[in-house]
């Protein structure tokens, strides 16, 4: 009889650890997860430091798609999310401009939020073409600038200014080569984000979609700049 109580036990256990355990382990995963994520978008946003000091967006003075100058301090005031793209990019540029789309459709109506599209490209990328460009994306937000200029001074506010790499590369689909991120600027043009799970900036936003990524970079942009917008 004793005998038979032990199997019954053993069989009980053994059951508990089929069914009942990996579902515990399942729950506690999730959990971590979820935490995470709420954790980094309920915290306040860093700022980028460089040499222990914030960084702000440097001096700049550009030609939007209107053939208006327009620089830095035309964005003061406004929460704003810049890029680094060209008309003719046959690769990210059109998942990040569709991407970006989702920010103008939430935000654009508002006078206190922008969107700095500079284009790696000016040779090819006129006023004229940044206003067609603008057109075909459906750009009603007055204050989303398509900016070209100076070649050496664009690529300057990118690797220097941004240190969002961009660069010259025939070797490449379209001739230039560039990384897919969105930089958020706060209202009075410091660089800012939210931490990771650690505490550190995650620094830039990816403005591409990845399957592997559970929170994509635009859905945390979405959650920021609102933040950015009603506490700042």
């Amino acid at each position: 009889m004793r005998r038979y109580s032990y199997i019954v036990v053993a069989f009980i256990i053994l059951i508990f650890g089929i069914i009942v355990v990996p579902r515990i382990v399942t729950r506690i995963q999730e959990a971590d997860r979820v935490d995470t994520t709420r954790l980094s978008a309920q915290m306040p946003l860093a700022f980028i430091e460089l040499n222990g000091e914030a960084k702000r967006v440097p001096d700049f003075v550009f030609t939007n798609q209107d053939n208006r100058l327009i620089s830095n301090e035309d964005y003061l005031g406004k929460v704003y999310v810049v890029e680094f793209f060209f008309t003719t990019c046959p690769t990210i540029c059109p998942i990040m401009n569709t991407n970006m789309k989702r920010l103008e459709n939430a935000f654009g109506n508002r006078d206190d939020f922008g969107i700095a599209s500079f284009t790696i490209d000016p040779e090819k990328d006129t006023p004229a073409q940044l206003k067609k460009y603008a057109e075909n994306l459906d750009v009603f937000s007055q204050n989303w600038h398509f900016l070209t200029g100076n070649i050496e001074n664009i690529y300057d506010l990118a690797n220097k200014g941004f240190n969002i790499f961009a660069g010259i590369n025939p070797a490449v689909a379209g001739g230039f080569e560039h990384q897919g991120y969105f930089a958020l600027v706060d209202k009075n043009g410091y660089l800012r984000s939210r931490t990771d799970q650690f505490g550190n900036p995650i620094v830039y936003y990816l403005g591409i979609s990845e399957d592997e990524i559970e929170v994509q970079g635009t859905d945390m942009l979405l959650e920021d700049v609102r933040k950015l917008l009603e506490n700042e």
